[in-house]
C-alpha cells in the first residue's frame, strides 16, 4: 500500500511486552524477546513503506526500577541485536542511539559506537533507539551543556542543537501500542506538534497491518500547527 502524506519521523512507544507474556503464563523476559522480533519486523516494514526516520522507545530512565533479572534480560537482548548489526547495514539503514548511555556496560557502549560508525554513511531509513532515555532528563542534559559552555541560547532551533536528537527532524507521529494513552516522557520537546495514534494491540503482536492503519490515519488528519 502506498500512502500519501507520510510522516517524516515516526516514534514508537513499544508497550505491552510484559502483559503479552503474562497472558500466556510466561515470565516477562519472554515477552521482551518476542518484542525484539516485532521490532526487527517493524523496521523492515518501515523500510518497505518508505519512511525516512523512526525512533523506538526501547528503555526509559524509569525502567531502571524494574526487577534486576528483567533488566539483565533486556541488556542481553540489546547485545544480541548489536551483534546482528550487519542486517541493518545490508538494508542501507542508519542506526543511532540516544539517551544516557553511560548506564550500559562499556562493552555494550562500544558496540553502539561501532554500529553507528558502521552505518553512518547509509542513505536509507534512519533508525534511532532511545535507550535509558527520558524527555525531562534530555532537556536537563541540554541545559547543563549550555551552562558548561557559558553560552546564551535564545532560540528553539539553537536549543534543539543540544538535545540528543540534534540534526534530526521533529517527530510527526507517535504510535503507542498496548492500550495506554500517555506519552511517558518520550520525546517531549520534539513531539510538541506530533500526532498520536494509540492501539490496544500489544507490541509483540504489532505488525504491518497496524502500522499501515496508523499511517493512513495520520495522512487523513489536518495539521495546522496552531494556525487557523
Amino acid at each position: 500500500m502506498i500512502h500519501k502524506n507520510l510522516p517524516v519521523h515516526v516514534g514508537f512507544i513499544m508497550d505491552g511486552n510484559g502483559r503479552w507474556a503474562k497472558k500466556r503464563g510466561l515470565p516477562r523476559k519472554f515477552g521482551h524477546r518476542e518484542g525484539g522480533k516485532a521490532f526487527k519486523k517493524c523496521v523492515d516494514d518501515c523500510i518497505e513503506l518508505g519512511l525516512n526516520h523512526v525512533t523506538f522507545y526501547a528503555f526509559s530512565t524509569e525502567n531502571q526500577k524494574r526487577p534486576k533479572d528483567e533488566i539483565e534480560a533486556l541488556l542481553k537482548l540489546f547485545d544480541e541485536y548489536l551483534d546482528d548489526i550487519r542486517e541493518m547495514d545490508d538494508k542501507n539503514a542508519r542506526l543511532r542511539f540516544i539517551g544516557d548511555l553511560g548506564f550500559f556496560p562499556e562493552s555494550t557502549q562500544k558496540k553502539m559506537r561501532e554500529a553507528e560508525e558502521a552505518t553512518a554513511k547509509n542513505t536509507g531509513l534512519t533508525c534511532t533507539l532511545a535507550l535509558n532515555y527520558g524527555g525531562r532528563n534530555e532537556i536537563l542534559h541540554a541545559v547543563g551543556k549550555i551552562i558548561s559552555e557559558g553560552k546564551n541560547v535564545y532560540s528553539e532551533e539553537d536549543f534543539g542543537g543540544y538535545l540528543y536528537t540534534a540534526g534530526m527532524p521533529d517527530v510527526d507521529l507517535i504510535i503507542r501500542t498496548g492500550g495506554e494513552r500517555r506519552l511517558s516522557n518520550f520525546l517531549i520537546w520534539q513531539a510538541a506538534y506530533a500526532e498520536y495514534v494509540y492501539t490496544d494491540t500489544l507490541w509483540p503482536d504489532f505488525g504491518k497491518k497496524e502500522l499501515e492503519k496508523a499511517l493512513k490515519e495520520f495522512s487523513e488528519r489536518s495539521r495546522r500547527f496552531g494556525g487557523v
